[in-house]
């Protein structure tokens, strides 16, 4: 979620500009139109994504040129674990952007860089304990998972490494958060930049010895991607201390704000329960496949790190759908925010569409390269992971409609109705219809179906409190 501060234009940086603060954030005129800006947040939020994205292919691509199936099923399941650990602090994020963003567009910077601070207070208080239960409860997560044979161990000791860094990774979430909400899209593009880097040097070169770095298999690929995390949450420790587009750690600014830590939770207790009970919907949805064998689990999660490809236009432009709405909200521009989201969701639409097309026609040499088309034993996979792909190709429309609506809801502070509706799609039509077609036999095909009448039925209820307009008239 990003935001623009309002303005009439881009400041010039000043020339004693702290050398370490990458970007400056995006200023529009309240007058400018929509399209020009919106690009303006989109596009470095869509490298950010790509980026982000790139972690999770990297290892995915590693797994399938020098593993087994059972590590690319185990490397499959991770990647949820990592969502659901990025989203641990959902509930600080979700609150922070939409207060800075409010902030920034009444034209109360001060009071922004205090949101950041508490964001990050307050994050701090979830790290802590987050970290210790993942120490010792992390296989026991992974056993509830249903994975089967070796892939249980794989999983736990590459998520072993992880649980060490959830503070950074707390780091990281917080703070991009609030720089979304001041209208700064481009600094995660660049610490994105550098993460990647570290865990592709890392990872490939664990893996396969390079140079003077050991030979250490299974273990390598969890230690880069580790190393790649702390690297991130590193950088932006140090620009915030240095400071970053009107934000920067100060002490005084720690001290407990009980007025913003409750607006703070007002708006992102029900966001992140929102975001947390669909992340476990979706583990949910994960055990039922994984209790299939592991074809099934590994066909799943090729499909879905490929899916994931459609995700990224999605969340660039929601972030800009949800930055745009809440400042525009924040002065008072109501006919702008609802028109800047309009216009997102059409652009977002065409991307993902686009998108579909490629993953009806394209799917087998998509799934080909995340698992090498040529290695023993992978063929039924690819095959499965294709037939996936075609199917949830007609979902894009839908999921480009559903991204885009309820993301600008969250960035407006209408974080109830999302919520809502993210758990009759799941506890009412995908996890019970899952049940009983497996109860009757069917396969992962058919819980594909249910993913796209799941989609579907939740971007129609988003639409309807979208043009109900009750949104505009939320108080953060």
């Amino acid at each position: 979620m990003s935001t623009l501060p309002i303005s009439k234009k881009r400041p010039r940086l000043p020339r004693e500009r702290n050398p370490l603060e990458l970007t400056a954030p995006i200023r529009v005129a309240d007058d400018e139109g929509v399209l020009r800006p919106m690009l303006r947040l989109a596009l470095p939020a869509l490298g950010e994504q790509m980026l982000n994205l790139t972690i999770m292919l990297s290892d995915q691509i590693l797994t399938g040129m020098y593993f087994s199936t059972d590590h690319i099923a185990a490397v499959g399941t991770v990647s949820y674990l990592m969502w659901l650990v990025y989203e641990l602090f959902v509930v600080v994020a979700i609150g922070a952007t939409a207060l800075t963003a409010r902030f920034i567009g009444q034209k109360q910077p001060d009071l922004a860089n205090r949101v950041a601070n508490q964001a990050l207070l307050m994050g701090c208080l979830l790290a802590i304990p987050a970290t210790i239960l993942g120490l010792i409860y992390g296989r026991e997560i992974i056993l509830w998972l249903d994975l089967q044979g070796n892939a249980v161990g794989y999983a736990s000791s590459y998520m072993g490494y992880v649980f060490w860094f959830l503070p950074l990774i707390m780091v990281e979430t917080v703070l991009l958060a609030c720089l979304r909400g001041v209208g700064d899209t481009r600094t995660g593009m660049w610490v994105m930049l550098m993460v990647n880097a570290v865990n592709i040097l890392v990872s490939w070169g664990l893996v396969q010895g390079w140079g003077p770095l050991p030979e250490l298999g299974w273990d390598g690929v969890a230690i880069g991607t580790s190393a790649a995390l702390a690297t991130g949450g590193s950088i932006l420790l140090i620009l915030f201390l240095r400071g970053q587009s009107g934000l920067q750690l100060r002490l005084p600014y720690l001290k407990p704000d009980f007025d913003l830590i409750r607006r703070l939770l007002k708006v992102g207790i029900p966001g992140g329960l929102d975001i947390l009970m669909m992340i476990s919907c979706q583990i949910w949805f994960l055990t039922l496949i994984n209790g299939l064998g592991n074809l099934s689990a590994a066909a799943h999660n090729v499909a879905i790190k490929i899916e994931a490809f459609a995700f990224l236009p999605g969340t660039a432009f929601q972030v800009a759908a949800a930055t745009l709405a809440g400042q525009y909200l924040g002065a008072k521009n109501y006919r702008k925010a609802s028109h800047s989201i309009l216009v997102t969701s059409i652009v977002t639409l065409s991307f993902m569409t686009l998108i579909g097309l490629v993953f009806y026609f394209g799917g087998e040499g998509l799934a080909s390269l995340m698992v090498g088309a040529d290695r023993a034993g992978k063929r039924e996979v690819i095959e499965l992971s294709a037939r996936l792909l075609q199917i949830i190709a007609f979902s894009m429309p839908s999921l480009a409609v559903l991204m885009i609506l309820a993301g600008a809801l969250r960035g407006a502070g209408d974080t109830r109705w999302p919520m809502v509706i993210n758990l009759l799609g799941f506890l009412a039509l995908r996890i019970p219809g899952t049940y009983l077609l497996f109860g009757y036999g069917f396969g992962v095909e058919a819980a594909w179906w249910l993913m796209l009448a799941d989609l579907t039925f939740r971007a129609s209820l988003v639409s309807v409190r979208f043009f109900q307009g009750g949104w505009q008239r939320i108080n953060v």
